[in-house]
């Protein structure tokens, strides 16, 4: 098992770093306006809810990486909140991209569907730093798309 990924996907540091950087200055603000109970409430809730976002992608970054798996082959690795879960390629039912409308716009979105526990893991742009249909030729290349 290696200890370095083959390739890694994660939210790109840059935007963490604004993400926290937003958090901070809702934080600021909420506090200069104390004399304004109603606004310091909507500032607080921002503030809550931009560390929660700058949180989670800090704690889950690589969030998806392909790594040497025991056989020679490649696993998948997911980073979630409760750890890391490593798949292989039997394990994985499909794995592929699909496009959904939202805002007038049809978005990509990476879709991983596990065999046993029907578990569907579902990743953004956000989530990859990348386009999910690049993430999607990189794991074809690596062997860990079903094609059955």
């Amino acid at each position: 098992m290696a200890l370095t990924p083959r390739i890694a996907w994660s939210t790109p540091v840059a935007a963490l770093v604004a993400t926290t950087l937003g958090a901070v200055v809702f934080v600021v603000a909420a506090v200069l306006t104390r004399a304004d109970p109603a606004g310091a409430l909507l500032l607080t809730v921002a503030a809550l809810g931009t560390t929660v976002v700058a949180a989670l992608g800090w704690l889950r970054r690589p969030r998806l990486a392909v790594y040497d798996g025991p056989d020679g082959t490649a696993d998948l690795a997911v980073r979630e909140l409760r750890g890391t879960s490593r798949f292989g390629r039997a394990e994985l039912a499909y794995v592929r991209v699909s496009r959904y409308p939202r805002l007038g716009r049809r978005i990509p979105l990476l879709e991983i569907e596990l065999r046993e526990s029907d578990r569907l893991l579902v990743f953004g742009r956000w989530d990859l730093g990348a386009d999910p249909a690049e993430v999607l030729d990189a794991l074809t290349v690596h062997g860990l798309v079903p094609t059955d």
